[in-house]
């Protein structure tokens, strides 16, 4: 297991830099991915991305694969127009709340936001083999014993 990229080190710029250029070439298509369009908002012809670069697709893996305790998301406030970052409590039936009073305009903007926050709150052992749990359903996370 390769360990998550640690502050301040070449890997880490690239992979943020990677991200970044791939949102910037999604603008314009509706929902999101982390795909590298040859022309910017034209998904015909799409490289780069999670299909080639195996490092970003790995952290991205683990982000998504995190506990749904204290997780980032998007929350749209306006139809298309408006987003905001929000903070899963972990909890079924409890609403997240607002991590931060920025407003996005743009999908896009706010999922490499949340890559970068995402990226600052992983320890660099995250998916290590000796953090292994059973997962789904395990006894700590708030589902009810049967």
């Amino acid at each position: 297991m390769i360990p998550i990229p640690k502050k301040r080190t070449p890997e880490r710029d690239r992979l943020i830099a990677l991200h970044k250029e791939c949102t910037e070439s999604m603008h314009g298509v509706a929902g999101f991915s982390v795909l590298k369009c040859e022309t910017p908002g034209d998904t015909t012809v799409v490289t780069g991305g999670t299909h080639e670069h195996h490092d970003l697709r790995r952290v991205l893996l683990r982000m998504r694969g995190v506990s749904p305790k204290n997780k980032l998301i998007v929350i749209c406030t306006k139809v298309e127009a408006e987003w905001r970052i929000g903070r899963l409590s972990g909890i079924r039936g409890v609403p997240p709340v607002f991590a931060t009073d920025e407003v996005y305009t743009s999908e896009q903007d706010i999922q490499h936001a949340i890559f970068l926050m995402r990226l600052d709150e992983m320890p660099e052992t995250d998916g290590m083999p000796e953090h292994y749990s059973q997962g789904y359903k395990r006894r700590d996370d708030n589902w009810p014993v049967t």
